[in-house]
């Protein structure tokens, strides 16, 4: 990133990034910091809703079991206040087994929005919202 755009972004955005950053990554320990007991964790697409950070925590671990690699591709980003939308994708890179593809290691390159509300004052979220585009993730899968 640009370290003078860096400079000029807004709390909210930096905030967004550095937890995002660890969410690609798979930091669970560092992302755990930035979950409350009050926090959700939401997919609207999924229809899964988790609240508190021991229940997110222990989603993400599983969804996440055998991921070798993921990242947050990053279109566009906005907040108006405390609420930030990122709009990009989400890459993911492992074994197949989760998606029927046994044997397999498998790419998937997820479009969507997250949009995050945030606690500026305990730098947390509040709620992380994705709307993904599995339609999208579905397609690919019939490739792989």
């Amino acid at each position: 990133m640009n370290k003078a755009y860096a400079d000029d972004m807004p709390a909210e955005q930096k905030l967004a990034l550095a937890y995002l950053d660890a969410y690609s990554k798979n930091e669970f320990s560092k992302v755990e910091q930035y979950y409350s007991r009050e926090s959700i964790f939401e997919d609207k697409t999924a229809k899964r809703k988790y609240k508190g950070r021991y229940r997110i925590i222990n989603f993400l671990k599983r969804a996440r079991s055998g991921i070798l690699e993921s990242r947050f591709q990053i279109d566009h980003m906005f907040n108006s206040g405390s609420l930030v939308v990122v709009i990009g994708s989400q890459y993911y890179r492992g074994p197949g087994e989760q998606f029927g593809k046994p044997g397999k290691i498998i790419e998937l390159a997820i479009p969507g929005v997250t949009t995050l509300t945030l606690d500026m004052t305990e730098n947390q979220v509040k709620e992380h919202i994705d709307l993904l585009d599995y339609q999208t993730m579905t397609d690919q899968l019939l490739t792989q």
